[in-house]
């Protein structure tokens, strides 16, 4: 759980906000959603591009797309085994980004 902040103002709660929009973006997608959860049923060994791609309805490039999306929101990160990059979710660092956005924004409106 992150740290709580109990005299956190409105604007640092908007700005933690703010400056979380790349997380919140990159879980906005239908297609970005199918990947994360496509990646929780592979935690142990990851996933390659290609592999993902044939459990999509989207082409190769548009998942290396969105892959490139969450790894800029360090939703995913990936390990290079040979010629082959094998993709893995790294939710913890994030999930709790958000767990502070939220609870920043719950404390401000219930202030209100």
């Amino acid at each position: 759980m992150p740290t709580v902040n109990a005299s956190i103002t409105r604007d640092e709660a908007l700005n933690n906000f703010v400056d979380n929009f790349d997380i919140i973006n990159a879980l906005a997608d239908r297609n970005r959603q199918r990947i994360i959860i496509l990646l929780f049923h592979h935690m142990d060994d990851g996933m390659t591009v290609t592999e993902i791609t044939r459990q999509m309805s989207i082409t190769q490039p548009a998942v290396s797309h969105h892959l490139k999306i969450l790894r800029e929101a360090n939703l995913v990160s990936f390990k290079k085994n040979g010629l082959q990059s094998f993709y893995y979710l790294t939710l913890e660092q994030p999930l709790s980004r958000l767990e502070k956005v939220i609870h920043d924004l719950h404390q401000e409106v219930a202030v209100e």
